[in-house]
């Protein structure tokens, strides 16, 4: 079977992680869930989630703040032990139901596969992935012979024309 960009299969949906589930808490079926996302209100009663690598379809029953987590319940998980099945599993949701950004704002998701290319017009190769890093992200720009680290910074990243899916950026000294 061939695959997308996103290394998810032709005619599949992507999926992205926006929540990572813990450990069971208390007697009622709940579990804590890190958040992932930028949206925590998306997480709702009735709300349909995906689980684990097999992305297996799920419904929240409730959904109450914890610190800063969440404690989730999964429909037809009502004791610590039916629920903690789902213990250390990641909460994806389909790319398609993802919230709309503001113009000329785009997930970073979206990015990877983008041709780069140099501000001369220079192919550099094809962005790979991104990695979240302390200060800024760092994108992995890869060719068949090499690959590059740029940081996601105005310096550096010129512009992104995600109708044409290229990225332009100025290499600054010591980047290559």
């Amino acid at each position: 079977m061939s695959e997308t960009k996103s290394g998810s299969p032709k005619g599949e949906s992507i999926y992205l992680a926006v929540g990572f589930l813990r450990r069971p808490h208390g007697v009622m079926g709940e579990i804590l869930m890190d958040l992932h996302t930028d949206f925590p209100e998306r997480f709702k009663s009735g709300r349909k989630v995906y689980l684990g690598p097999q992305h297996e379809a799920a419904t929240l029953g409730s959904v109450r703040a914890h610190a800063d987590n969440l404690l989730v319940k999964i429909r037809g998980c009502d004791t610590p032990e039916s629920v903690g099945k789902y213990r250390n599993t990641w909460v994806y949701v389909k790319s398609s139901e993802v919230p709309p950004l503001p113009q000329g704002q785009v997930y970073k998701y979206e990015l990877i596969g983008l041709q780069v290319i140099d501000d001369a017009g220079n192919a550099l190769g094809e962005l790979k992935e991104i990695l979240e890093t302390g200060a800024n992200d760092v994108y992995i720009v890869r060719d068949d012979k090499k690959e590059i680290l740029l940081p996601a910074i105005p310096d550096v990243i010129l512009k992104i024309d995600m109708e044409s899916k290229v990225m332009t950026v100025h290499l600054i000294d010591g980047l290559i």
